[in-house]
């Protein structure tokens, strides 16, 4: 008789070439076995009758704004909130206070975060004019996702945005590049046409669909001038999506939940609680990215989770700040995509675990396989509730869903075999580790 640890009995694995019942074998935080396991014991039994049991789903992109304001948010109620919502992991964004540049600031972070996650962490340096010779260092430090670039600005002081700088931070290192693709020049051009107190709408108008496609068309020319990979996060419009076809020996992409689920109607019904960057956009942006989603396009479905407070989202557009919180959120709102039909399971675990450790390197995650972290999100795929802000844990306190219905819903996060989350509620200290990439 075999023995393990932990056992997953009697759910519906979402398995890389589908669904199928199966039991799940974990001992010392591995996936041992999948299969019919009713002659095996264990120390502990999950029942996971009427459940789907997915590989534990990865937030590719967030901001937990640490070090910064621990008034709006932090590594520790961040990665609480991740696991609420049915997160294993989540990528860390560099663009914090003191950003994440050195080896000094990474290797802090990286301290930082055992005795502080709730789930297992990716660390993004941030790229600057000041650093572009240390990058090809600074990518292989263990635990490192990628390096991000800022082409456009957005919160923080991190801006590259010139060609002959983007080429040379393209030419120090190997490693796929992640990229903020707004065209810097077309901003700055345009931003003497509006003023405080216009309509939040007119965001969308000033970081309009050629300020966005001007900066990816950039980056894709210099990418295949130099070899180097590159990610395009959050891609917003249907232009930039026909074109990214043609580009994908370079090319990966990435699309936001909330272009996914948002269209510009939210700017008059949320106002600020509308504004990031790049922006919502109109419906014929999120036709454009669902079929990009279908057809095989899109790469990773991201959170882009970026708290600010209530006051900095309050003030009068454009002096408000721009970032929408998501990480506690995206599970639920993607598995009431997968109900409503827009997406397979099978799809959205390639998009949010496959995708993810695909293309950022992530090793032993992003798949239920002999060998892999034991990292499972169990799900109710009929369980029906409402996103409320009062469950919201990040201490800004609000999202832009709130009100909003789900089918499906997050009932269970196992993070290399043991429990972090069951029933909505996080279960003992955090175990998070830093996440170990090729």
């Amino acid at each position: 008789m075999t023995s393990f640890d932990l056992m997953l009995k009697g759910g519906r694995l979402v398995l890389p070439w589908g669904e199928e019942n199966a039991d799940v074998g974990v001992r010392n935080g591995r996936i041992i076995a999948i299969g019919d396991l009713r002659t095996s014991d264990a120390a502990e039994t999950i029942d996971c009758a009427g459940l789907h049991v997915l590989p534990g789903l990865i937030d590719a992109h967030v901001h937990l704004r640490d070090p910064g304001d621990p008034k709006v948010e932090t590594l520790a109620t961040g990665t609480r909130a991740a696991v609420l919502g049915g997160l294993a992991a989540v990528f860390d964004m560099p663009n914090t206070a003191p950003s994440i540049t050195d080896r000094e600031r990474l290797d802090w972070k990286r301290g930082y975060l055992e005795g502080n996650a709730y789930c297992d962490v990716g660390l993004y340096v941030g790229a600057s004019k000041k650093n572009i010779a240390e990058l090809a260092a600074l990518e292989l430090q263990p635990n490192v996702c990628a390096v991000k670039v800022f082409a456009g600005s957005s919160t923080g002081d991190l801006l590259v945005e010139d060609d002959a700088s983007l080429e040379a931070v393209m030419r120090s290192g190997r490693r796929r590049i992640c990229y903020h693709s707004e065209d810097e020049y077309r901003l700055q051009a345009r931003k003497p046409d509006f003023h405080s107190g216009m309509p939040h709408r007119n965001h969308m108008v000033w970081r309009d669909v050629e300020c966005a496609f001007l900066g990816t068309r950039r980056l894709m020319a210099l990418a295949r001038k130099t070899g180097r990979p590159a990610h395009i996060l959050h891609v917003s419009t249907a232009e930039e999506l026909e074109y990214l076809k043609d580009f994908r020996d370079v090319a990966t992409v990435e699309v936001l939940l909330n272009h996914l689920t948002q269209t510009d109607e939210a700017y008059d019904r949320l106002g600020g609680y509308a504004v990031m960057n790049p922006p919502i956009r109109d419906e014929r942006h999120m036709r454009a990215a669902w079929a990009a989603v279908a057809d095989g396009t899109v790469d990773v479905v991201g959170s882009d989770h970026a708290p600010h407070s209530r006051a900095a989202k309050e003030r009068p557009w454009p002096d408000c700040a721009a970032g929408l919180t998501g990480v506690q959120t995206i599970v639920p709102l993607m598995l009431d995509h997968v109900n409503a039909g827009r997406l397979s399971l099978t799809r959205l675990v390639d998009l949010m675990c496959a995708g993810p450790a695909r293309v950022y390197g992530a090793l032993n995650k992003g798949r239920l396989a002999a060998g892999y972290d034991a990292d499972f999100t169990l799900v109710d795929m009929k369980k029906q509730r409402v996103i409320e802000e009062s469950w919201i844990v990040s201490p800004c306190g609000w999202t832009p869903f709130a009100g909003q219905s789900c089918t499906g819903w997050p009932v269970a996060t196992i993070i290399r075999g043991q429990a972090a989350m069951r029933e909505d509620e996080v279960l003992g200290a955090p175990r998070g580790k830093p996440v170990t990439f090729r």
